[in-house]
């Protein structure tokens, strides 16, 4: 900032610091300098020198608006709209709108540019399609591009981001099909392409993934560093991480996120080697690792039960990197040990923790503990998570677990009625699948699908068949103590059995089943998918809330550890 300052102190000195030629140039150079600082300095300096622009040349403060923080930033458009001769012009309102989308509403903004006569602006109308998306306003987003007389690039591909990272995929890529229809000549880019893929990626519709990559490389879009991560994301997130490996290894070049990505994804699939194995080549190659790839190499120890391996990585934050791990680091580290049965290490590291430990680091403490029928410990941790947050419906079904496979069905019956005292519902299990450009779902214990009764009944004979296989229903975790026959029939229609079922009925050339569920599998569902794919001879992949599951010849790529 010497140079800022001294560049100014020049301007006063010569007594060029009222000539607005010499104090435009001034402000400019600041608003394009990469010191922080120097773009503050020039917007004070024009918030006390106004005269230093031209009347009716928003130029200046357009160019401040970009790259000063959002306060002052505010404080210029306030300026401009308060000064007459200062007027706005068509690149005011992007600007603002993109600048200060954390911090002003949009529809006061919609109000003043309607009043103004800015509302016939493309560049307008694409702003506020953002603006909109960024605040989650998705009816008034679709509003402005239902209004606009014309569209570009950007204004699909706005609509088609806004959707997507307000978690309505499908809408996203019907509005992707429809600019394909309507605007044929468009040639598309990278940027519309990366939130095609999001969408895809939300969906975990894999067929639908290839076309997109298809049609991405038919279309003679360039696979950057971003579009190429992106890619591996989605092919790992709909279960294909040997795809995903393959978009990896053709990009040719790669950042820390792209490495990262492909870490998480060997990690979720279960493949916790050569999620390491691709955390060390990324070292090899001469990138650091962030806290990202740092959580990433952390829970591939923590899924493939790599306990020593775990404590290298964690330690060398400190040693190699002088990293200090934050809360998520110390989350994989009690996921790590209360996977491999750890637990009293685990809750000293808990106790130990130089930060304080939040709901979600207890209640993965909690879940080890069910997991491993150490209930003492479940009821300390349960008592931990009441103090912070004491209406999660998980922690309650998951202590609830702990006691009815103890028989404890007294404990139990108490449990269940605090959630009915405290007005807490268990969410319901649910799974989608992808068929045909279809999407299929099924609500454990929900009679609605259509084919309903004939799925019930196939799969009812599909759990006699495999019961002559060896498969035993595992009641221990149903919610009540009811007949033995009862749990049976109530674990018999859990959502993912169901789907898997409705595939078998209907779609028996499959030799690969995908199911995506929202909560995690349970003990029985995982033992049933195991004898499933042994008999019926199938590879079954279920995408639960924790991880990926492939299930073939009998066996779960967990290995029964998750």
């Amino acid at each position: 900032m010497n140079n800022v300052y001294k560049l100014h102190a020049n301007l006063i000195k010569t007594g060029n610091h009222s000539n607005p030629v010499s104090l435009r140039s001034f402000v400019l150079q600041c608003a394009r300098s990469p010191l922080p600082e120097a773009p503050r300095y020039a917007a004070t300096l024009l918030l006390s020198q106004p005269t230093i622009t031209v009347p009716g040349d928003p130029f200046l403060f357009n160019t401040l608006i970009k790259t000063t923080p959002s306060s002052l930033s505010i404080s210029l458009f306030a300026f401009m709209h308060r000064t007459p001769h200062h007027p706005f012009d068509h690149f005011t309102f992007p600007l603002v709108l993109t600048a200060l989308k954390s911090h002003l509403d949009p529809h006061h903004l919609h109000s003043l540019i309607i009043k103004l006569g800015f509302y016939s602006s493309l560049y307008v109308h694409n702003a506020l399609i953002g603006a909109y998306g960024f605040r989650g306003s998705i009816q008034f987003a679709v509003k402005v591009f239902d209004e606009m007389p014309h569209r570009d690039l950007v204004s699909w591909s706005s609509l088609i981001s806004c959707l997507a990272r307000n978690g309505m995929p499908t809408e996203a890529l019907g509005v992707f099909r429809q600019m394909q229809v309507q605007e044929c000549g468009l040639k598309l880019d990278e940027v519309v392409m990366l939130s095609v893929v999001s969408a895809v990626s939300s969906l975990g519709a894999l067929e639908l993934g290839i076309w997109v990559h298809g049609f991405i490389l038919r279309s003679g879009i360039d696979v950057g560093v971003l579009l190429g991560t992106a890619l591996v994301d989605m092919y790992s997130r709909c279960g294909s991480i040997d795809r995903a490996v393959k978009v990896f290894d053709e990009m040719p070049h790669r950042n820390v996120v792209t490495w990262t990505t492909l870490i998480s994804g060997f990690a979720v699939h279960g493949r916790s080697r050569e999620a390491l194995e691709a955390f060390h080549r990324m070292r090899e190659s001469g990138l650091k690792p962030d806290r990202i790839a740092f959580s990433g190499a952390l829970v591939a120890c923590s899924h493939g039960g790599l306990v020593e391996e775990g404590w290298q990585v964690y330690e060398s934050m400190r040693s190699e990197y002088q990293m200090e791990p934050m809360l998520e680091h110390y989350g994989c580290m009690v996921d790590l040990l209360g996977r491999a049965g750890l637990l009293d290490e685990a809750f000293k590291f808990v106790e130990e923790m130089p930060i304080q430990p939040n709901s979600v680091i207890w209640r993965t403490l909690l879940g080890a503990c069910v997991n491993h029928n150490y209930l003492a410990l479940a009821e300390k941790a349960k008592e931990r998570i009441t103090e912070l947050e004491p209406h999660h419906d998980g922690d309650y079904v998951l202590l609830s677990n702990a006691y009815g496979g103890v028989g404890k069905w007294v404990e139990k019956a108490g449990l269940r009625n605090s959630m009915r005292e405290n007005r807490i519902a268990k969410e319901p299990g649910c799974s989608w699948l992808h068929v045909d450009q279809t999407v299929h779902e099924f609500v454990s214990g929900d009679n609605s699908h259509p084919q309903w009764e004939e799925i019930s009944k196939f799969l009812d004979s599909v759990i006699d068949t495999v019961k002559v296989g060896g498969y035993t229903q595992n009641t221990s975790n149903v919610l009540h103590d009811i007949q033995e026959e009862e749990k049976e029939h109530s674990l018999g229609y859990h959502s993912e059995k169901l789907a898997v079922a409705y595939l078998l009925l209907y779609h028996r050339d499959r030799r690969t089943i995908r199911v995506i569920k929202n909560l995690r599998i349970c003990y029985d569902c995982h033992s049933f998918m195991k004898h499933v794919s042994g008999i019926f001879d199938k590879d079954i992949i279920i995408r639960d809330r924790n991880r990926f599951h492939h299930f073939n010849k009998g066996s779960c790529s967990c290995r029964d550890f998750w």
